[in-house]
């Protein structure tokens, strides 16, 4: 890189003395028409030169960005690190019958200046519970911690687990947070309208980088207010899709958010609701609000 940038004012400099050259020769009359031209040919090559060079090394300044794509990662990026919320719901599993099997569902989230940090309680019907940890990165690299039913102490959730049904339901333990807003590789796709509502198409595409299971993420974006109604996951081996609707979204704290979301996964019948009852946008919190080992010790001690 140092390499190229030292080439680079090389031939700009090259470049900035043969134009003088040639604009002073023509006026002496020193050069005939054809040797004018072979040179006009030269300069017009290290021009084209200098302009690959460039884009080599800025990229992003020789090519203008998209203002489009830039607009919508740049407004769901900044959603993500303003989140400061405790919210209480639930977590129902709806099977093509119409069977239902509830959870109580308690979560926290906060952004810190090394990224989120999302803490959430899953609790069944009997004294189970389970608990999560997740931290992405301002990268967007994910680590997840879990207390799951019969285990006393928190540990890190291989990442093999990663895509397991979430006490059963269609929502995996990496479908608790919006990494692919933060992967490297991101396309706009023509804007399309999901239901009233018009909407950037942003497919975010993952890389060898990126610990997931998904192969993309394909968002249908307000156009208004920068959040997602409607995402579709694509998983890297089988292609299976796995798609998410967002209802109710409000406006609490200056962030937008959805009071329900529904999971459902291609070729499965039925489908899962996380269901949003109640919380504060703005709930102050801290470091010490996110450790797991001190909340399942507390769950212990209402056992």
């Amino acid at each position: 890189m140092g390499a190229l940038r030292i080439l680079t004012v090389y031939i700009a400099m090259t470049f900035q003395r043969r134009v003088v050259m040639l604009s002073r020769s023509r006026k002496l009359g020193r050069y005939p028409e054809a040797g004018w031209a072979n040179c006009v040919f030269g300069t017009i090559q290290a021009s084209i030169a200098l302009l690959v060079l460039l884009s080599l090394v800025h990229p992003s300044r020789a090519f203008a960005a998209n203002p489009d794509l830039e607009t919508v990662l740049t407004g769901s990026r900044q959603r993500i690190e303003k989140l400061d919320y405790r919210v209480t719901g639930r977590l129902t599993r709806v099977e093509g019958s119409g069977t239902r099997a509830s959870y109580k569902f308690v979560a926290k989230a906060h952004w810190f200046p090394d990224g989120l940090r999302l803490l959430c309680e899953i609790s069944g019907p009997g004294s189970e519970k389970t608990s999560l940890l997740l931290h992405m990165s301002v990268s967007g690299h994910v680590t997840i911690e879990a207390v799951l039913p019969g285990e006393k102490a928190a540990s890190v959730l291989p990442f093999e687990r990663w895509n397991d049904s979430l006490v059963g339901t269609d929502f995996s333990y990496e479908d608790m947070v919006e990494s692919q807003f933060f992967w490297k590789n991101q396309e706009l796709l023509a804007p399309e309208k999901y239901g009233a509502r018009d909407c950037f198409v942003l497919k975010s595409m993952s890389g060898s980088q990126d610990r997931t299971y998904y192969d993309s993420v394909t968002s249908w974006i307000d156009r208004v207010i920068l959040y997602p109604v409607h995402v579709v996951k694509t998983l890297r081996r089988t292609r299976q899709q796995k798609e998410f609707i967002y209802y109710g979204l409000r406006q609490l704290g200056g962030v937008w958010s959805a009071t329900q979301v529904e999971a459902k996964v291609q070729g499965k019948p039925g489908s899962s609701i996380l269901v949003i009852e109640g919380g504060s946008g703005k709930a102050k919190l801290g470091r010490k609000d996110f450790d797991i080992s001190q909340s399942s010790a507390q769950a212990e001690k209402v056992k």
